[in-house]
């Protein structure tokens, strides 16, 4: 009969993952999100409802974009991650970061908006993603990746979004001032 190891450490990062994953609501957003980010989310909520004309869908598109950065920073601090996933973390970041200032950059030089390059840029960071929560997260949270970033790297989403003359123009502005603030105070 083999001895079981009991870890109170995981135990608890399980439960804080389960929780917090559970609370994933706008209020719970509110109270982990500072206020520029708050503003992103909300104006990613707008264009997406009015994108896929589905209420439920964005809502639970933004709902699972809260789960998956809730359960990072809970194994991030919890130093859940080995070595090869910090190193991917490293590089994840960098992405988002390249990530953030093309969004920005799109939206304040005309002309360049390219939704293909939006697109593999989103689809690198889904994929960088998926490898380093492979070993902590269940299938579900790599199905809420995927529906994240599905939505969000769609080419007809982005072309959508960054219409100059679409109904997204508003929203755009919103989020590229919440991002521009976000890398200005190195959030990103």
């Amino acid at each position: 009969m083999a001895t079981e190891v009991f870890n109170s450490k995981s135990l608890a990062v399980q439960a804080q993952k389960k929780i917090l994953g559970k609370m994933a609501t706008k209020s719970i957003a509110t109270a982990l999100v500072d206020d520029t980010s708050s503003d992103v989310l909300d104006e990613l909520y707008k264009a997406t409802k009015e994108f896929t004309q589905n209420k439920k869908e964005a809502e639970k598109i933004i709902k699972n974009l809260i789960k998956v950065v809730i359960k990072l920073v809970v194994l991030n601090r919890n130093n859940q991650f080995n070595e090869d996933e910090i190193l991917l973390m490293e590089k994840f970041k960098k992405k988002l970061h390249q990530l953030a200032m093309t969004v920005v950059s799109f939206h304040q030089v005309d002309f360049t908006f390219d939704r293909n390059v939006l697109s593999k840029l989103l689809n690198d960071c889904r994929d960088m993603l998926h490898q380093i929560i492979d070993r902590h997260l269940t299938a579900k949270s790599h199905g809420r990746v995927n529906h994240v970033f599905n939505h969000f790297s769609d080419c007809e989403f982005l072309a959508a979004l960054y219409n100059p003359f679409g109904p997204y123009k508003a929203s755009l502005e919103k989020i590229c001032n919440g991002v521009n603030k976000m890398l200005d105070d190195k959030n990103i």
